[in-house]
This record gives C-alpha cells, structure tokens and sequence, in this order.
C-alpha cells in the first residue's frame, strides 16, 4: 500500500455501480481497494463470502478505513432473499464494520426510501409526464422524507435507521445515499426516467465524496440524482454538506 493512501472495502464491487465506484477511485489515486464478493473481481483483492454470513465476511472488514456497502437484492420478492440480503446482511455489515474499527460506512440506499411520494399529486403528474397539469413549482422531497416504495424501499429505509444507531451507539459514521436510477446504458427513458435519472459519473461522483467528506460528519441521509429539468428530489442538502455538483442531466442523456 502506498504510504497515505485509504483502504477502502467496496461490498458487491462487481456490480454496475461498484465498478463506476471502482474506476473513479483508482483514476483518482489514493486508495487501496478491497471487494467483498461472492465472486472474485479481477485486479482487485477479494474476499469471497455471502454477507449474510457475519463469520465468513468479518476478515474482509480487518484494517479498513470505509467500507462503500452496495450488496443488495434490488427487487421486493423474492422475500426470504431481500431479508437475507438487506436486512440480515445489512446489519451484518455494520457489525462487522464495529467490530473491525472501521470509521465510516456509506451505505447505498435508495430514491426507493422516498418513491411513494410519487402516487401523490402534482408529483404523480411530473413522473407520467403530464407536464401541462404541474403548477409553476412543486413541492421537493427532501432527506427528512421517508415514504417507502415496496419492501425493497423498506429494507432500505431499515439500513438508514441502523446506521443511525451504529451512529450514535458505536461512532461510527455513517453515510447513506438514496441512488436515483442507473441504467446499465447509462440513458434516460420516459418520463419517470427523466425525473429520477442519475448519471454513471454522478453516481460515482457523490460516493467518492461521501469517502472524502470530513471526519466529524457523524451521520446524514443524502439525495442523489443528476440535474434533471422535472426532478422533485432535493438535491440542495446533498450540494451544501458534500459540495456535489452534478455534471450531467436526464436531458442530456437522452430523456423523451
């Protein structure tokens, strides 16, 4: 490891945005990368194990400084998964991380956290694209929200009130960032698109500074989407306590 450097535990580095994460953070420097994985990532070390295992992955956690938690099961059903993954292995996660001295967790949540707010009016109406009927503004949804969508939002929203206790009960800081939508293209299509789109260099972006922000950031819950034109997710919070600025827009990326 190169002297100065920080070692950095990316849990399910293999996915879309472990490796957006992953190829940010070696062009930056500075870093010593770790995957926790159930398969081995290449160029990378790995420790291979199911976070719902807390034995099997509590090496992976020894001597690391952030652990940057994205395993998860992405959809509501199946059930028995989503509870092995996002609940247990969730929690497995921050223990593992207190028992290892870790000093801050960012945990990847989701818009999911807040996406009900959708089947209320005006919002309803921007996310269908009826735009004709949305008033001059419309209200924001900020980071104080929570109305989850599904029990994959809830599983989430789970993990957030965890890291808050881990928070205050152990020191450890935490981190969370509802992800907007990523496609593996990397576009925006249709309405809702247009609204929740957040960009590969976005997505990498407001990670990479949640790694960066300072030590005394003991928890916090931030939005992450690009700049879109028909957002309703506050970004101001996300740009004053991290300095993210989005570079990219679902409008540039090829919204309809």
């Amino acid at each position: 490891m190169a002297e100065g450097s920080t070692r950095v535990l990316i849990t399910g580095m293999s996915g879309l945005i472990g490796g957006l994460l992953r190829r940010r953070l070696e062009a930056a420097g500075g870093y010593e990368l770790r995957a926790l994985n159930r398969r081995p990532v290449e160029g990378v070390e790995t420790v291979q194990a199911d976070i719902a295992d807390l034995e099997a992955i509590a090496p992976a956690f020894e001597g690391q400084e952030v652990v940057v938690h994205l395993a998860a099961q992405l959809q509501d059903d199946p059930w028995d998964e989503l509870l092995r993954a996002n609940v247990v292995g969730t929690y497995n996660v921050y223990e593992a991380a207190r028992m290892a001295g870790v000093r801050r967790v960012v945990f990847a949540s989701s818009g999911r956290v807040v996406q009900a707010a959708e089947f209320s009016p005006p919002i309803d109406a921007l996310v269908q694209g009826r735009y004709d009927e949305l008033p001059p503004s419309w209200p924001m949804v900020t980071h104080e929200t929570m109305r989850p969508s599904g029990t994959y939002g809830a599983s989430k929203a789970w993990g957030e009130a965890l890291g808050r206790h881990y928070a205050d009960a152990h020191g450890i800081s935490v981190l969370c960032v509802r992800i907007g939508l990523v496609s593996q293209d990397d576009r925006a299509d249709g309405p809702r698109a247009a609204s929740v789109y957040l960009s590969h260099r976005d997505v990498a972006q407001v990670l990479h500074r949640c790694i960066e922000a300072p030590a005394d950031l003991r928890f916090d819950i931030f939005l992450a989407t690009s700049n879109n034109r028909w957002s309703y997710r506050d970004l101001s919070h996300t740009r004053e306590v991290l300095g993210y600025e989005p570079r990219d827009s679902a409008e540039s990326a090829g919204a309809s």
